[in-house]
């Protein structure tokens, strides 16, 4: 996987050294760190963090993970040293009395619009009513999506819920085959539907912006022993990602690049995709306190963990590499 890595970086042509500031300096010895991802778009960035790393003493061992909760797994049991996980996920640690998972910074943000299939209407809220919603319950989508019903004051029930287990290519399958009328989903497949015309994005059904969750696509955290014992290679790898993140913020044309390599998709649905990415983290402390207190008023929770939160939300080592 380190070797895809590498091939993905050279055909990209990405170079920090030459495009930042200089690097901070390599560790004395060498450092192993065990990096999960997951291959949505906005994290584009962790295509340029092996051979960087690598130059600062810091040897990766790339873990893929298919969805958020596996990576959550394995930074609360340490298979994996720090890894990208949901941004609702310090709640879900918290509610199962874990302080194993340390939030480091956000990812990204973007709107997020309800896809409809083409042929079905859905214009506003109103029109959901007795639709077939395919949703996957407990997912950082699921949650935006539950929390602005709520503060909309829409009941739940308006719709027909429709579980999609599994990864994204569940929901497009669903959709195509006229399993469900929308999906409540995420990027890259929201737009790969809308791009190739089997659906459109519902402008007026916006869920991004609940004061409970937020726009927040995802976090960037760490096992606490890890962030203990490795703190100086985590705090590397840190620099090293945002930086690569402020590269690809600052050009959605290499933006789109890397999407498309990251991804294994189609350039034309990558650039689709980008359009609606902001990278760049939005959630803090008190948001990501405010998710833990919804996700216990929705009852996914069986108690209200907010406090705890707060204090699994530590990004000095992020504002420091910034």
């Amino acid at each position: 996987m380190k070797r895809v890595f590498n091939l993905l970086l050279a055909a990209i042509g990405f170079a920090a050294g030459a495009a930042f500031a200089a690097p901070p300096a390599p560790l004395a010895q060498p450092v192993t760190l065990n990096v999960g991802y997951v291959k949505v778009g906005h994290l584009a960035s962790m295509l340029f963090v092996a051979d960087e790393l690598k130059k600062l003493n810091v040897e990766v061992k790339p873990v893929e993970f298919v969805r958020y909760a596996d990576s959550r797994t394995a930074l609360l049991g340490g298979s994996v040293d720090v890894s990208a996980v949901g941004p609702g996920d310090l709640a879900i640690a918290a509610s199962q009395g874990s302080r194993n998972l340390v939030g480091l910074v956000g990812v990204a943000s973007s709107p997020k619009k309800l896809v409809v299939r083409k042929g079905v209407t859905i214009n506003d809220w109103s029109d959901l009513a007795g639709k077939k919603i395919g949703v996957a319950p407990g997912s950082a989508v699921w949650f935006q999506f539950a929390a602005t019903m709520i503060e909309k004051n829409i009941p739940y029930s308006t719709f027909q819920e429709i579980k999609v287990q599994g990864a994204g290519t569940a929901f497009v399958q669903a959709l195509k085959r006229g399993d469900i009328d929308a999906f409540v989903c995420w990027e890259p497949f929201e737009s790969q539907v809308v791009a190739d015309g089997t659906a459109y994005f519902a402008d007026k059904v916006e869920y991004s912006q609940s004061k409970a969750v937020g726009a927040e696509l995802g976090l960037i955290a760490a096992n606490r022993t890890s962030l203990e014992q490795k703190k100086e290679a985590i705090a590397r790898f840190m620099w090293v990602y945002l930086q690569a993140e402020k590269k690809l913020a600052a050009d959605k044309a290499a933006f789109a690049d890397a999407y498309s390599k990251y991804t294994g998709l189609p350039i034309e649905v990558a650039r689709e995709s980008v359009k609606l990415i902001t990278l760049g983290g939005v959630i803090n402390a008190e948001q990501a306190a405010a998710q833990a207190a919804a996700f216990h008023k929705l009852g996914v929770l069986q108690r209200d963990v907010s406090a705890e939160v707060r204090t699994l939300f530590d990004d000095s080592i992020a504002r420091a590499a910034r």
